[in-house]
């Protein structure tokens, strides 16, 4: 198995920070060892995602400091010695969104990826029998869609925003662009992107492991 066909799988392993299993979480974890590769993808680049959501600038500044807040915690940063992480506000680009705009749409082939700043966003995943499931809400500091910026599959689920929100959005070729001039920023922005991967695999295998235990457990 290639890395890309690895990550197209991990791709789908989008889960919620507790480990609690949810009704429909046997249908859900079914359809998450399903290949898609079939599937008609549906483009959506972000120039023209952002002027559907109506996306709004934000000082790029105040973005910045936000953004540095999560970096800085994270001790990959910490190592950046001589780097300055201002020069992240060349790359990303700092939006505002109203609430109730769906950022990232299931099934689509995405070019960007998104940190949240500020506000809440409803992540679902609509199943093959029509049902709707809450995966997750993220929050400040969480990341949606860059399994597709990584790997240039489809969006697992829709993100929605349910309040206003602030964001800092990653375009694929900004992140190419970032390898190229700045390659060990672009390094510790990808091991930050991994560990967060990494965290949401582990969440969604103790979640899986629950299901299955309570499977075999009605099967006795």
């Amino acid at each position: 198995m290639t890395v890309k066909q690895l990550l197209s799988r991990l791709r789908r392993t989008a889960d919620p920070a507790d480990g609690t299993p949810r009704p429909d979480d046997a249908g859900f974890f079914a359809t998450q060892l399903m290949d898609h590769e079939g599937d008609t993808q549906l483009l959506a680049p972000w120039q023209a995602r952002a002027s559907e959501l109506g996306a709004r600038p934000f000082d790029t500044v105040q973005g910045l400091a936000l953004l540095q807040q999560w970096f800085h915690q994270d001790p990959v940063f910490a190592g950046l010695e001589g780097i300055d992480l201002g020069v992240l506000g060349g790359y990303f680009e700092f939006v505002q969104l109203d609430s109730g705009r769906q950022i990232i749409g299931q099934d689509e082939q995405g070019d960007y990826l998104v940190v949240l700043l500020k506000g809440v966003v409803a992540d679902d995943r609509l199943q093959p029998s029509g049902a709707k499931v809450r995966i997750n809400e993220s929050r400040a500091g969480d990341v949606l869609g860059e399994m597709s910026v990584l790997d240039g599959g489809t969006r697992f689920c829709s993100c929605t925003a349910l309040t206003p929100l602030i964001a800092a959005v990653l375009p694929s070729q900004a992140l190419e662009a970032m390898m190229n001039e700045d390659p060990r920023l672009a390094a510790a922005v990808l091991a930050w992107l991994a560990k967060r991967l990494s965290l949401r695999l582990r969440q969604v295998s103790a979640r899986l492991s629950v299901q299955l235990t309570r499977g075999g457990q009605a099967g006795e």
